[in-house]
């Protein structure tokens, strides 16, 4: 195991990579149960696939930035451990599969060499921080968000307070009001503000897509940069203790925003400002450097249709003159190894230094210079890689579905590809035409952000007698509007799987017979009305003539069966009394690393964490009420009044002490050796109600 910590400097990063080796050998050994372990290697990037016996790997790829050189390291990597495949996610992260847990490790080590991390990419954690993929490019933005986001990233990345939530918290990062990088629908979502002061933001809370969306609030509309820490970390502060922890569905942010009413959401993040570690947090602003490229030869191709199609879809002028961006459509998100090491050879001959994974699981290259523009046309076709269409109708977002997740409903992939042939082949012409998309979730959850689609599929089922169907959902007006606002489609109705493309057919041959001038598919469906769409459609959901085709779901070969497995996106819930005790030892453990560490506000945040996590366990054999952290003190005070006796206090004043204190060596001290006292005294009531 030593070989980690010799092989990255790091000494963070080795460690972290040891101690999910050491975990999974406690697993194998049977030393450490399923739910203790789960937890972590969620975490660490490691999610447990549909198929029995291997994992999917998540990594984290902060705003979607990604070196040459780390494209040739992704490519050894899934060569060595997984399928040679690379899939780019709605999150701008990537995924392995077919990972063999022993391996993980191993995995990891290989990717930090190139400061490529899986930490916290799964789990009830903060999420990998998106942003728009034209920040510093765009001509609209105020000012580049990228460094904004890049220390945002940096901040929460091993920050105590973001790694066991009751949900995992997604972040965003627009360029412009016009929110590229859907905000509207981000728990926290930033967007960039001009002001005569300095770079600011506004603020956007609570947003959500899946099976309950909801529009983020504007909570802060002129926020000074150096305030976008402080306020995030006391609003998942406040997530962490208020929010739900044993009803998942409803254990995201924008549930708790609604119950508690935003203004009081609002009340208890300024209530507890005071006790975060700063009260402002200023970012430096760096541009990102330009490279120096060599001589490129021009008047290659003239005024060839394709090339002259390829730059009006695929190119886009940056702020920077001379300069301009060039989007690459990629199937599915689907790459492989051969490929990247391709486009790694082609980014350093042809643009700048790194390039973008999008929000809708493409590749976007910038800063490639207008006169390279033919060789890099040339360059990208000897990959398949110049088809035109970036972000256009035949660029469809899919999740991947029954393919490998958990709680997929429906091969998703297998329909995008069906429909992107339809599309190509049929309505070649619609390529060209803005604002028109479609996005594919293989369930409800909207990895595939089909809520937000102007036309969207969702996997489901549909019973013909005694038998199932693959069916989809039909969802149509979907769209981000700007400025921290968006629409979210409406259900129209839900067909056998294998109409999908007739139901598609019969969409864009309608909008383009009946669009008005310059009339956007939005739009078009706002002026006719859902029922229009539903009466034309209704036919195609009869159940009554199905064929033994209709039976099985695309891209398979046989029968269609529904198994969905546990998901794992936010971790499960544990109740055991011993597993929550280990638990808290952890944080206090951890607690007294930071005091070493002179890291105050850490060790108090552990303190905190191992106290509730104590006082859970041995609730769990009361008929209490533990689905958050404030029930969990406030419950405890309750059923065992023994404590206030034995330490004067009670454990809800103890806390609000904690919430009320600013973080100092002082109180840390003071407050992890009153902890340490409490948890013992909680030990003891546990072992007398074995006895």
């Amino acid at each position: 195991m030593q070989r980690f910590a010799t092989e990255i400097e790091d000494p963070i990063v080795a460690k972290d990579i040891i101690e999910l080796e050491k975990k999974i050998a406690l697993f194998h050994n049977h030393a450490i149960d399923a739910d203790q372990f789960r937890s972590l290697r969620l975490a660490r990037g490691v999610y447990g696939q549909r198929q029995p016996g291997v994992q999917m790997i998540r990594i984290k790829f902060p705003y979607g930035q990604a070196t040459a050189q780390q494209l040739r390291r992704l490519a050894d990597v899934t060569d060595t451990y997984a399928t040679g495949n690379l899939h780019i996610t709605t999150r701008q992260d990537i995924q392995l599969h077919y990972v063999s847990l022993d391996d993980t490790p191993k995995l990891w080590a290989e990717l930090e060499k190139d400061k490529i991390t899986l930490r916290e990419a799964c789990g009830n954690t903060v999420r990998n921080v998106t942003a728009s993929i034209w920040a510093g490019i765009n001509v609209d933005e105020p000012f580049d968000v990228t460094p904004y986001a890049a220390a945002f990233f940096n901040y929460f990345l091993r920050n105590p307070i973001g790694q066991d939530m009751g949900r995992k918290i997604k972040v965003s990062f627009s360029s412009s009001d016009k929110d590229d990088a859907f905000g509207m629908v981000h728990d926290i979502g930033f967007i960039p503000v001009a002001d005569q002061q300095g770079p600011s933001f506004k603020v956007l809370l609570g947003g959500g897509i899946g099976a309950q969306p909801r529009n983020a609030d504007v909570i802060e509309t002129c926020l000074p940069a150096d305030q976008i820490i402080p306020l995030s970390e006391a609003i998942i502060r406040v997530f962490d203790r208020l929010g739900e922890r044993n009803r998942r569905q409803k254990a995201r942010l924008k549930f708790l925003v609604d119950e508690l009413g935003l203004e009081a959401f609002l009340a208890e993040v300024n209530r507890i400002r005071t006790s975060l570690p700063y009260q402002s947090y200023p970012i430096q602003q760096e541009n990102e450097p330009i490279r120096e490229l060599g001589h490129f030869s021009e008047g290659i191709l003239g005024d060839d249709l394709a090339f002259v199609h390829w730059k009006k879809v695929n190119v886009f002028p940056q702020k920077q003159v001379g300069y301009c961006a060039v989007g690459i459509p990629v199937s599915g998100g689907n790459f492989s190894s051969e490929w990247a090491r391709k486009l790694a050879d082609i980014m350093e001959e042809y643009s700048g230094a790194s390039l973008r994974f999008t929000q809708g699981q493409s590749i976007l290259i910038r800063y490639v210079p207008e006169k390279a523009l033919e060789g890099l046309y040339l360059a990208l076709g000897k990959i398949h890689w110049n088809k035109p269409g970036f972000h256009q109708i035949n660029d469809i977002t899919s999740c991947p579905g029954t393919t490998t997740c958990n709680l997929g409903i429906a091969n998703s992939v297998g329909l995008a590809t069906e429909l992107r042939n339809v599309i190509e082949h049929e309505f070649p012409d619609l390529v060209d035409y803005p604002q028109l998309d479609i996005k594919i979730s293989g369930c409800m959850n909207a990895c595939g952000q089909h809520t937000i689609a102007a036309i969207g599929f969702q996997g489901m089922t549909v019973k013909a007698g005694a038998h199932i169907a693959p069916a989809t959902q039909i969802l149509l007006g979907g769209g981000v509007l700007g400025h921290g606002q968006g629409r979210f489609a409406d259900k129209v109705l839900k067909v056998p799987s294998k109409r999908t493309p007739d139901v598609l057919r019969w969409l864009l041959t309608d909008y383009k017979e009946n669009q008005q001038k310059n009339e956007t598919f939005l739009e078009y469906y706002l002026r006719k009305g859902t029922s229009y769409f539903y009466e034309h459609l209704a036919h195609y959901s009869e159940v009554a003539d199905l064929t033994p085709s209709d039976f099985i779901d695309w891209g398979e070969d046989t029968n269609y069966e529904r198994a969905i497995g546990i998901g794992e996106c936010a971790g499960v819930t544990i109740d055991l009394v011993q597993t929550l005790l280990y638990d808290a030892q952890h944080h206090l453990d951890q607690a007294y690393l930071s005091m070493e560490a002179s890291q105050w506000s850490d060790a108090v945040y552990q303190g905190y964490a191992a106290l509730v996590r104590g006082a859970k366990a041995i609730l769990t054999t009361k008929d209490a009420k533990i689905n958050s952290h404030e029930s969990i003190i406030e419950q405890f005070d309750e059923y065992y009044p023994d404590f206030q006796t034995t330490h004067q206090v009670k454990l809800k004043d103890w806390i609000d002490e904690y919430l009320r204190n600013a973080p100092s060596q002082i109180w840390a001290s003071t407050f992890i050796e009153k902890t340490a006292n409490y948890f013992s005294w909680i030990k003891s009531i546990s072992h007398e109600s074995k006895s």
